[in-house]
C-alpha cells in the first residue's frame, strides 16, 4: 500500500507569510476570546473554564501525545475544562487565533514570528513543547553522508518550497554561498533521497528520518538546531487579548499540559498507542513508527533548562537564540514582541511540584 499523503508533514514556516494578511483581516471581524468564568488559581481548584479550542499544527499522531494523555487521564477536566476540542492541522494556527476560532494554537516560533514581525499580529508564545526544533538535513550514510554544514557544498539538496527561506538561513548561518549547493525542489516524500535524486533532504528527525531508517538504510542527519539555527517549536501561542482577559484559564491549561507531557515522557509507548488506536484511529498510523517517533520526540521536549525550571520553559538565552534565527530569515523582531513567559512562571510558583517532571 502506498503511504498516505497526510502522513508526510508539510512544513509550515513559509505559510505564515501568506497567511498573515488574511489572519489579521479575520481578527478585525472577531470579538476575541470570551472572559474567564472561573476565579480559582491556574491549578484549576474548582474553577469552571468551560470549553477550550486547541488548534493542532498537524494530524492527530504521536506528536500530540501529551495532549492525548491530558485528555484521556482527565487532567483537562481537573483543571476546570468541560472539554478541550483538539482540531487537527496542518495549520500555523495564526489565522484561527486571530479570528477567535482557537484559544490556543500549537505552532512554531518562525511561523508566529513572521506574522508578528510583518503584520504586527497581537500574538504571544507562552511556552514551548520542543526545546529544539526537529529540522535536519537527512542523507544516506553511503550517499551524501552530510554530517556537517560544509558537507553540503557541491551537493544536491532537496528543499520544499515552504522551507526555502529557512534553508537559505541555514546556509547564511554557516557562511555557505547559495551558489555552492544545488537546490532541488521537492515535496515531503523522502523517496527522492532513497532513489538517489538528491544527496540531502530537508526533513524532520521525528518523521522522514525515521521513515528512511525503517527501510533498513543507514542515514546521517545534520540538525539545524545544532548548526546555527536553534529555535523552539510546538509553541503554545495565544492572543494578547486572551492573556489579558483569560489569564487563569490559560494557566489552568498549562497545568494540565505539563501533567500530560510528564506522562508522555514516562511512557512514550502508551503515547504512541493513544495516537494510533484512539485519537488518530482513522489515520491508519503505523504503530512501529509511532513508537520510535514518540521516543525520539521526547529528546526534543527535555533539556538541562527543563530539568532546572520545568517543562515548556523558554529561557532568556533560548529566546535570544530564537530571535537570532528569525533575524537570520529577515524578520525585524525582539523577544518582548514574541514571548510572554510570565504565565508559566506563575504556574510553577503556584505548583512547584510540577517542576520535577522526572519524579
Amino acid at each position: 500500500m502506498a503511504p498516505r499523503p497526510s502522513l508526510s508533514r508539510p512544513r509550515r514556516l513559509a505559510l505564515a507569510l501568506a497567511a498573515g494578511a488574511a489572519a489579521l483581516t479575520l481578527a478585525a471581524c472577531s470579538g476575541g476570546a470570551s472572559g474567564d468564568t472561573g476565579e480559582a488559581s491556574g491549578s484549576g481548584g474548582g474553577a469552571d473554564h468551560g470549553e477550550l479550542n486547541l488548534q493542532l499544527s498537524w494530524i492527530k499522531n504521536e506528536e500530540f501525545a501529551g495532549e492525548f494523555f491530558a485528555d484521556s487521564k482527565g487532567y483537562f477536566e481537573e483543571a476546570g475544562f468541560s472539554e478541550v476540542v483538539m482540531t487537527a492541522g496542518p495549520s500555523t494556527g495564526t489565522a484561527e487565533l486571530l479570528s477567535g476560532s482557537a484559544d490556543v494554537a500549537l505552532s512554531d516560533s518562525v511561523a508566529v514570528g513572521t506574522v508578528v514581525a510583518n503584520e504586527e499580529a497581537p500574538l504571544k508564545i507562552i511556552g514551548a513543547t520542543f526545546q529544539a526544533n526537529p529540522f535536519t538535513i537527512l542523507s544516506l550514510a553511503d550517499g551524501g553522508n552530510i554530517a556537517a554544514p560544509e558537507d553540503m557544498i557541491g551537493k544536491r539538496i532537496g528543499v520544499q518550497a515552504s522551507n526555502t527561506s529557512l534553508f537559505e538561513a541555514l546556509l547564511a548561518a554557516n557562511d555557505i554561498a547559495a551558489s555552492q549547493v544545488t537546490v532541488v525542489p521537492v515535496d515531503y516524500d523522502p523517496s527522492v533521497l532513497v532513489n538517489g535524486d538528491v544527496d540531502g533532504f530537508v526533513a524532520y528527525i521525528t518523521n522522514e528520518a525515521i521513515t528512511v531508517s525503517m527501510q533498513g538504510l543507514a542515514t546521517t542527519t545534520m540538525d539545524f538546531a545544532e548548526n546555527g539555527l536553534p529555535f523552539v517549536a510546538e509553541t503554545f501561542t495565544v492572543t494578547d487579548q486572551t492573556i489579558a482577559e483569560d489569564r487563569e484559564k490559560l494557566k489552568a491549561f498549562l497545568v494540565a499540559e505539563i501533567k500530560g507531557w510528564t506522562d508522555q515522557l514516562a511512557d512514550p509507548e502508551e503515547g504512541a498507542r493513544l495516537a494510533v488506536e484512539e485519537y488518530g484511529a482513522d489515520l491508519e498510523l503505523d504503530m512501529e513508527k509511532a513508537v520510535v517517533a514518540s521516543e525520539a520526540q521526547n529528546e526534543l521536549v527535555v533539556s538541562p533548562d527543563t530539568e532546572e525550571h520545568g517543562l515548556f520553559v523558554i529561557t532568556e538565552d533560548l529566546q535570544e537564540q530564537t530571535i537570532a534565527t528569525l533575524q537570520a530569515v529577515g524578520l525585524d523582531i525582539e523577544a518582548s514582541d514574541l514571548f510572554d513567559l510570565s504565565l508559566l512562571e506563575e504556574v510553577y510558583e503556584e505548583n512547584p511540584d510540577l517542576v520535577d517532571y522526572a519524579g
